[in-house]
Parts: C-alpha cells; sequence; structure tokens
C-alpha cells in the first residue's frame, strides 16, 4: 500500500448552470496512480463535456477538480497549460486539425508542452506508431489516411511525452479490433509507471466487455457517478 496522492480528484463538481450535456447532479471521482476507469455515458458529446470537466475547461459553481494536487480553478494560465501537457487523449478519428500533417497534429500538442527536440519527439512517436500497427509516423495530411489508421494516430498522439492521465474517449474498439491488444500492452506500462486512465464510453458492447482490466466501473447518470456492473442497462431507471 502507498500513500500516494490522488492523480484526478473531483469532489462535488457542479457546473455552471450554463447549457452543458453534464449532469445538474454534484460529480465525484478520485482516480488514484495505476487506476483505470470505464465510465459509462449517453452520448459522445457528454465524454467529450466530461474530458473538459477533467482538464479544468468546465467553469463550476460548486465543488472542485483537480489534478496533480492542483486545483483547476486556482491555477494560473502557465500552470493549467504545464498541467495539461501531463494528460494524454485520445479524442477520436475525426478529431484532426485538416490544414496540418498528420505527424504536425501529433507532435503539436507536445511541442507546446514540452523542452525536448522535436527530433526526440519524432522518435518516439515513430516508435509508438509501429506499436500501434502503423509502418512510422504518418507524414501525409489527415483526410489521406484510413479511419484504422487515424484512429491509430490518434492514440500516439494520446501517449506521447509519457502523460500522467490518459483519457479514452469513445475508444474505436470495435470498430479496429485488431488495435485492442496493442493499446492494453500501452496502458498496461502507462499502469506500471504509475500512469492512470479514464476511458468514456458510450457503446454497450465495450461496456460489457469483461476483458478490459477496469478497477472501477461508473456510470454518469442525471444522479451523477454511480457505480455500475457490467451486462446492466445504459442508465439506471
Amino acid at each position: 500500500m502507498t500513500n500516494d496522492p490522488p492523480l484526478l480528484d473531483i469532489l462535488g463538481a457542479l457546473r455552471e448552470p450554463a447549457a452543458s450535456r453534464l449532469p445538474l447532479a454534484p460529480l465525484d471521482l478520485r482516480v488514484m496512480p495505476g487506476d483505470s476507469v470505464l465510465i459509462g455515458v449517453d452520448d459522445p458529446l457528454q465524454a467529450a463535456e466530461f474530458a473538459d470537466l477533467c482538464c479544468g475547461l468546465i467553469a463550476l459553481r460548486e465543488g472542485f477538480v483537480s489534478f496533480l494536487g492542483a486545483d483547476w480553478a486556482r491555477t494560473s494560465y502557465e500552470q493549467a497549460s504545464t498541467l495539461r501537457g501531463r494528460i494524454g487523449q485520445a479524442h477520436g478519428a475525426n478529431s484532426w486539425i485538416g490544414f496540418l500533417s498528420a505527424d504536425a497534429n501529433i507532435l503539436l500538442p507536445q511541442l507546446h508542452h514540452t523542452r525536448l527536440a522535436e527530433s526526440v519527439l519524432r522518435d518516439r512517436a515513430a516508435g509508438l506508431s509501429q506499436q500501434f500497427g502503423l509502418p512510422g509516423l504518418p507524414l501525409t495530411p489527415p483526410n489521406e489516411l484510413a479511419f484504422e489508421d487515424l484512429v491509430r494516430a490518434d492514440l500516439v498522439r494520446a501517449f506521447l511525452g509519457d502523460p500522467r492521465l490518459l483519457i479514452l474517449k469513445n475508444p474505436a474498439l470495435e470498430q479496429v479490433a485488431s488495435l485492442t491488444p496493442a493499446l492494453l500492452n500501452a496502458l498496461a506500462a502507462a499502469h506500471y509507471r504509475r500512469a492512470a486512465s479514464v476511458w468514456l464510453t458510450s457503446s454497450d458492447i465495450l461496456w460489457n466487455d469483461l476483458t478490459l482490466p477496469m478497477t472501477t466501473r461508473l456510470r454518469l447518470t442525471e444522479h451523477g457517478l454511480i457505480s455500475s456492473a457490467p451486462n446492466g442497462p445504459r442508465s439506471p431507471h
């Protein structure tokens, strides 16, 4: 047993009443080093908004969200930017800047947050690309890549830089089933170095997949985050 502080701590977080897909109930979630949390959500937009909450991008009227011990609401712009550099996000196959090449899309977040030379980042990104089944770091525009390759490249972008927290928003494992072993191996290595992962999915197939090594399974409902088991309904009635 260790006395590690939580990587991500959400306590009584209640959003501002502006239009939002998050529930009007306080949210509580504590993610410890090495944890793998699966959260069932109603739709992809809700998953994206919850990811923004984790990254300190949602205004709160009550409660707090902290990452690596820092309350997002009390951090400076520079500190928040540095902290977000420790979070790797898989956004999905369609989340690309169209006028940039795929490699520029992959490298851009880390170039913004790290002091490592671009050549070092390129070497690491090339290694991750091969790990996820690509022949190398993709250099073409995103619209010239197949859907499966965009999913793989998205994971390269998420894992680049050895993030402390990985947020996977609706990972397309059903469409690219051959990717599952590589993703689980990469996550096992990340958890071994005491990183944590949060999976957000609106897929019942993924939710009910018992081969996924989750430490916690929750549903995001109108009542907040509710502990739930696989093979259950999408939302409690």
